[in-house]
């Protein structure tokens, strides 16, 4: 309703009105609320008619009203005097003679909630203990016959008081020491003491200190109070005063820091002071042995502190001549704010505070320009160190990025604004758009191919990149040492979305490493790369982006060229390896079966290979289609990826545990090499195992995460979640533990060999014992999962080799499977020849054993075990379990005395 005119030859018409008298006094928030005036010349006025009037007069203007939107106003003063905190207000609505009616009540134009009493015939709105929150319009509104008559008035409940004493001190007896006390602008105090009142000394603003001088006879422990001045009626409430307490010592020896303010202290003591010259707020200070040394400064200016004060009870209305005042402190005190993190922190928050309250209402130019000149001086210069210790442990500046898209989202017409390091456009546009940043050493460039009609608000920083947290959505990239924005940041909003937008940056320090198009996802509250692709540049000083999204953009720069594209081709492609493999090893499986399971330890084997070879490949064939998903999609897609992260995560977990049945079943014969355990119990415990532990787990872990949001990773990539729930450690935790396991088997496995004799070789055809522990250990390595151990590498360290070996030996898993599993076992070899008619059996070949006899091993990997007075025979099959031949129950040993 900017500009509009109002028709006022209609008051002509109408007796009693001033002809032309009608005019728009102002506009109410969001600029749909109208005021005007008309000038009477007569006390008996037809509203009704005069609202009829107006209404077509507008209408024919081609502005369209809402049904009986017009009414009469009147600001009124329902109370009077200052409204402090925690009193009773009580708002009395008076109906005069013209407006007779129904009444209603509004607080900011809506309706009061359960914390207003209002009386039996609404003419009473009372609120009982106010607060701040509660200042804004009170509005009576009078139903009445002809037109709505409504009574308001703005009512400001001032802040709460802070009055800030600092904590309790000692001080030596018969000296004088100062206590000073702070309170907000708008407020005095005074010092008591006993109740009586003390002469104090004022100082800036409305600080007071008070110095006090202690006699021999008084050195008993004293406590102060300081109040607020001149409001007697608010003593009873606990915010118009605070306390300290002062000890007073006649020996002071034990105290080695000594300050006349901050009193006597001992070895790491901690105080909390006051601030001074201009400051409001406290400094921490710990003693060090002799010296009070600052740790902790969160001194406030002054001025920032009484506008932070003020942003409280504002109102829409307000925020230009707000924004104003605002900008012109901030630029007028830049040096001090820039090296003070708590009055950054101060500026930010009354930003924040003004972007919320602009939801309501459209920002115009000037109130922009206010706030952009605002940010510009808080994040230029040398203000690194400052943000650094904001950004520690309160996150201000992704604070300060949600307060600035915010307010974007609100702003009208079409106007450009430059700064020192900032601009802004926003422009309505009807194909295509391209806009180059015209800054100092800025090339930034944005296009938007040809689109319909939207309106587009684009703002450049240059020096945001400076205070902005560098934190990816990858958990391992935390580090800032690792990862850099390495350019502008770019704020973009657009009125209808687009599908994409493309950027060209200039890279800062193009000695860094691969670079990532980036947006800052509040969501994570990290950097994401999704929606967002580099495209090919001839320009190796430039970076191009495309994105299908609008937010915040930059680049993220790593100084470790980590080359993701050659870890994804080695996976893939060993993973494609070991799928074939895995089908080859379960075909020869199904050959060879009768002819190898013939005792129940070849039979305990044979399944266990079976069982790890089926968990192998469908945990590969859930992992190819979990990328796939991954892949598709711009963003991780839940209902997608849950289902392949499910059985992805119960067959990697079954895989382990078959490896761990294994792995106990080479530990039982060989360590308890004369026990036995039947067939049928052997395999009820097998399968509990196998598949009850990882089914168990799997399904823990998917209840326990509440919601597939924590169940699944939010990047893109279909697996375990961890940033949110640690969902992924039901993964890691278990696989690691039977790693660890295993690897002890494999020890105790070696040293029982290693006892009985290898090294004591003396046949020709013997090998040394490096040689055959060396072989054992190659080939129980895949079968035990002990490659797996090099994930502890990938999860500590970003070095680029151990990524590859664990990617190389992980993904070829199975095709060592059938190496290591099938293939080099001599008789799955000679059955697989047999049953495929190849060639026959030598009918020379060594029968079973017999009394006084030996037997040729049936694997070619371990050879006889002779040693003195003691001869071993055994047939052993390292690669899972401890096998004899077909005829025999047990591998067992004869010893002889």
């Amino acid at each position: 309703m900017t500009g509009m005119k109002i028709n006022t030859s209609y008051t002509s018409k109408l007796a009693g009105y001033s002809s032309g008298s009608a005019k728009v006094s102002g506009f109410r928030s969001g600029s749909v609320i109208a005021d005007y005036t008309i000038s009477a010349t007569s006390n008996n006025l037809d509203f009704k008619a005069a609202n009829t009037f107006l209404s077509e007069s507008l209408r024919a203007q081609g502005i369209i009203l809402v049904d009986d939107d017009f009414a009469q106003s009147d600001q009124k003063n329902f109370t009077t005097g200052d409204l402090y905190p925690l009193q009773k207000l009580v708002l009395n609505c008076t109906q005069p003679d013209f407006a007779k009616g129904t009444i209603k009540w509004t607080v900011n134009d809506k309706d009061p909630d359960t914390r207003y009493i209002i009386s039996t015939d609404n003419s009473t709105l009372t609120v009982t203990n106010t607060s701040e929150s509660d200042s804004g319009r009170y509005s009576c509104i009078i139903q009445s016959n002809t037109v709505k008559y409504i009574q308001w008035q703005n009512i400001v409940i001032k802040q709460q008081p802070t009055i800030i004493v600092g904590d309790d001190r000692v001080f030596p007896c018969k000296d004088t020491f100062e206590l000073r006390c702070s309170v907000d602008a708008g407020y005095n105090v005074e010092w008591v003491l006993n109740g009586a009142v003390q002469t104090s000394v004022p100082t800036s603003g409305s600080d007071i200190i008070l110095k006090y001088t202690t006699e021999s006879e008084n050195c008993k422990e004293k406590n102060f109070a300081c109040r607020l001045k001149d409001l007697p009626h608010l003593q009873n409430y606990s915010y118009s005063w605070s306390r300290v307490t002062v000890r007073l010592m006649t020996s002071t020896e034990k105290y080695g820091c000594k300050n006349e303010t901050l009193g006597f202290g001992i070895t790491n003591d901690e105080k909390e002071g006051i601030c001074g010259n201009g400051t409001r707020g406290t400094i921490k200070y710990r003693c060090n042995s002799t010296d009070w040394t600052e740790i902790k400064n969160n001194c406030v200016l002054n001025e920032i502190d009484q506008i932070k004060s003020n942003v409280k009870s504002l109102i829409v209305e307000g925020i230009p001549a707000f924004m104003d005042n605002l900008s012109n402190v901030t630029v007028q005190n830049n040096v001090s704010i820039t090296q003070s993190p708590a009055t950054v922190q101060a500026i930010v928050d009354i930003l924040a505070t003004v972007a919320t309250l602009s939801q309501t209402i459209v920002i115009n130019k000037p109130e922009m320009e206010d706030f952009l000149n605002t940010v510009d001086i808080i994040v230029s210069g040398n203000v690194s160190a400052t943000w650094n210790t904001l950004n520690y442990d309160r996150n201000t500046s992704i604070k300060l990025l949600s307060a600035i898209e915010k307010i974007s989202d609100h702003l009208t017409d079409d106007f450009v604004i430059k700064g020192t390091s900032f601009q802004l456009n926003r422009a309505t546009i009807n194909n295509t758009f391209h806009m180059k940043s015209t800054l100092p050493n800025s090339t930034t460039e944005i296009e938007i191919p040809q689109v319909p009609n939207v309106t587009i608000t684009i703002i450049i920083f240059t020096t945001l990149d400076n205070v902005l947290p560098t934190r990816t959505s990858i958990k391992n990239d935390t580090n800032n040492s690792d990862v850099r924005i390495n350019g502008d940041v770019v704020v973009v909003k657009v009125k209808p979305t687009l599908h994409n937008i493309y950027f060209t940056f200039d890279m800062t320090d193009q000695s860094l490493g691969k670079p990532q198009c980036v947006f800052w996802n509040f969501s994570l509250e990290a950097w994401d790369s999704t929606g967002c692709k580099v495209k090919p540049s001839w320009n190796k000083s430039e970076i191009k982006c495309e994105c299908s999204h609008t937010t915040s953009f930059s680049i993220l720069m790593s100084p470790f060229d980590f080359d993701d594209d050659a870890l994804a081709y080695i996976t893939y492609t060993g993973v494609a390896i070991s799928l074939a493999s895995l089908i080859l090893c379960l075909i020869i499986e199904t050959i060879v079966w009768k002819s190898m399971t013939r005792n129940d330890t070849s039979y305990m084997r044979h399944v266990s290979i079976v069982n790890i070879a089926v968990s192998l490949l469908i945990a590969n064939i859930c992992f190819i289609i979990g990328a796939a998903v991954a892949e598709q999609e711009q963003s991780t897609s839940v209902g997608r990826c849950s289902p392949a992260v499910f059985f992805m995560h119960f067959f990697y977990l079954a895989l382990f545990f078959w490896m761990l049945i294994s792995a106990l079943l080479l530990f039982y014969r060989t360590v308890m090499v004369l026990s036995q355990m039947s067939r049928a119990r052997m395999l009820a415990i097998a399968f509990i195992v196998g598949y009850g532990a990882p089914l168990l787990i799997a399904v823990i872990t998917v209840a326990s995460t509440a919601g597939p949001q924590n169940y699944i990773m939010k990047k893109k990539a279909c697996w375990l979640n961890l940033d949110e729930s640690n969902a992924l450690l039901a993964f890691v935790i278990p696989a690691l533990t039977i790693v660890a396991i295993n690897l002890m088997v494999l020890i105790v496995v070696l040293y029982k060999m290693l006892r009985r004799g290898v090294g004591a070789a003396t046949q020709p055809d013997e090998k040394h014992a490096l040689v055959v522990i060396a072989r054992c250990v190659a080939i129980l390595t895949p079968i035990f999962g002990l490659t797996w151990g090099f994930g502890i590498g990938t999860m500590v360290s970003r070095d680029r080799g151990i990524h590859v070996v664990f990617a190389l030996l992980n993904s070829l898993q199975g095709f060592f499977i059938l190496v290591f599993g099938t293939l080099l076992d001599s008789k799955v070899r000679e059955s697989l020849k047999g049953k495929l008619s190849l060639q026959k059996l030598s009918s020379n070949r060594t029968q079973n054993t017999s009394a006084g006899s030996s037997s040729t091993p049936g694997f070619n990997f371990l050879p006889w075990i002779r040693r003195r007075n003691v001869y071993n025979v055994s047939e052993a099959n390292i690669s899972s379990a401890v096998t004899s031949s077909d005829n025999s129950n047990h591998s067992y040993a004869i010893l002889n005395t």
